[in-house]
């Protein structure tokens, strides 16, 4: 059956659906009732980035119903944005993974930390769809308004493959921890090893493999990453032009 709608009557409808968002999101948290409240606000939210209004409706922040999170030192900050299908994980003898406010983790997302490794990442900075941070032996440490593109994968540890041993049965290492300075932005599928240092506001280029430190406001690119230009060049020479 058909039905029409006046455009008074989609006023109502739409003011409806508004009211009962935010009345559910009242009760949005991470216990069991507060997912389930999460899980009603959606029937009408709207998806992917779009949801980031929701985010101001609660103080804690939206976590999608669908996110999975299996992590006993969460530490989130105010008005945060966990997405579809992220994962959020604790092995064995993993550290805390920490948010400052408005954090983004966009879709299929996954988190881990073990071995000691921990996970912090500063206020304002966004994890775009499908990037794999793993902070195992070494922490991993993302500054404040940090973009990572989709793709991105993190490692702060290394498999030892010492001959006469299988891989597996070997105990991972690490060159150190992953350091990603404030405001600096990764292109899609960029990999970052352990013992790495990204500077401020540098930009590391699509595809690359991050092997050493990238300096401040640098743009670096390739496998290994090397760095290309400074960012102030880039000013000069537009001011040439």
């Amino acid at each position: 059956m058909m039905y029409s709608y006046s455009r008074k009557d989609s006023r109502i409808i739409r003011a409806v659906k508004v009211r009962w968002v935010r009345f559910w999101m009242r009760f949005a948290g991470l216990d069991r009732f507060g997912r389930f409240a999460s899980y009603l606000a959606t029937w009408f939210a709207l998806p992917h980035k779009a949801s980031k209004y929701l985010t101001y409706l609660n103080p804690m922040g939206y976590v999608a119903p669908t996110a999975s999170i299996h992590h006993a030192d969460l530490r989130l900050g105010a008005n945060i944005l966990i997405g579809d299908r992220v994962i959020i994980y604790q092995a064995e003898n993993g550290g805390p993974v920490e948010m400052g406010d408005q954090v983004h983790i966009l879709r299929d997302t996954i988190i881990e930390t073990g071995f000691g490794g921990s996970l912090s990442i500063g206020s304002e900075s966004t994890i775009n769809p499908r990037c794999q941070l793993n902070a195992y032996v070494a922490p991993i440490t993302i500054g404040s308004g940090v973009q990572l593109a989709p793709n991105c994968a993190l490692y702060s540890y290394d498999h030892g493959f010492a001959p006469g041993e299988t891989i597996r049965a070997q105990p991972l290492k690490s060159r150190g921890g992953i350091t990603i300075g404030d405001e600096a932005w990764l292109g899609v599928g960029v990999i970052v090893l352990s013992g790495v240092h990204i500077g401020k506001g540098a930009v590391v280029g699509a595809g690359s493999v991050v092997t050493q430190d990238i300096p401040d406001e640098a743009i670096a690119v390739g496998n290994p990453a090397r760095v290309i230009k400074m960012r102030d060049e880039l000013v000069q020479k537009m001011k040439k032009q």
